[in-house]
């Protein structure tokens, strides 16, 4: 469905990238076609983010419900850092969200 070359960074821009993506988890399942936008931008930007499969992981499917209140996908856990974590839901907010944060890195 998608094709795109990922973006090349030197090694310590990826590797700055790579700590970023260590406070970030896409809840997701393989067929549906909003998630495969979000996973189509996380290979794109050549971001190492984790990807959680809802429908074949009950545990992670639990997580989504007690943090983001509902277990609609797809939806990106953001460890800030600071104690708060944001659960953001809607494939075209997650995907303007990498752009802007990881896109010129």
């Amino acid at each position: 469905m998608f094709s795109a070359t990922p973006i090349e960074r030197s090694a310590e821009a990826q590797a700055d990238v790579d700590r970023a993506c260590r406070d970030l988890a896409l809840y997701h399942f393989m067929s549906c076609p909003f998630c495969q936008r979000v996973r189509h931008q996380i290979q794109r930007l050549a971001l190492p983010i984790e990807l959680r499969d809802i429908q074949r992981d009950p545990e992670r499917r639990q997580e989504l419900m007690a943090g983001g209140g509902r277990t609609m996908v797809p939806c990106l856990r953001i460890d800030h850092g600071d104690g708060e974590v944001e659960w953001m839901y809607e494939s075209a907010d997650i995907n303007r969200y990498l752009a802007r944060r990881f896109e010129g890195q």
